[in-house]
């Protein structure tokens, strides 16, 4: 079975190498070329992070990397040197994926009870008869 594999090109990544940072605290980091790619193509492709591809080294380390620079906004900061130096230009994306649900799956247990239409309620309409009819209603209908 191929896999297509996504892997930064030489180009891309002397754009993206400046702006990584530099002398962090902590165990020497590996191949930031290899993770970063292999990033790349779990977002892409989507899948979990613990499919991850071993081409691209540990699923812990490449999920690691992706999530404490996301907090750090270190992604946020090379994106807007990318786009200032004219490499790439800053975009919006809508994901249209849905997923189906059964029709149940809108409310716990038994499903959801029935819901008054919005108009009868803005009416004070009722939508059935009360069950204790008074006295007066019981032979009106006799």
């Amino acid at each position: 079975m191929s896999r297509s594999l996504f892997w930064l090109s030489d180009e891309a990544w002397s754009a993206i190498e400046p702006h990584l940072p530099k002398n962090q605290p902590g165990a020497r980091r590996v191949d930031d070329r290899r993770v970063i790619s292999g990033i790349v193509h779990m977002l892409k492709c989507g899948g979990r992070w613990a499919d991850c591809p071993a081409e691209y080294g540990p699923a812990t380390t490449v999920y690691n990397r992706w999530n404490r620079w996301s907090r750090r906004g270190i992604w946020t900061r090379i994106l807007a040197a990318l786009t200032e130096e004219g490499w790439v230009t800053e975009t919006g994306q809508i994901d249209s994926s849905y997923i189906k649900a059964h029709r149940s799956a809108g409310g716990a247990k038994g499903g959801r009870g029935p819901m008054p239409l919005a108009s009868r309620v803005v009416a004070g309409q009722r939508r059935y008869m009360p069950s204790s009819m008074s006295s007066e209603g019981r032979s009106a209908l006799s």
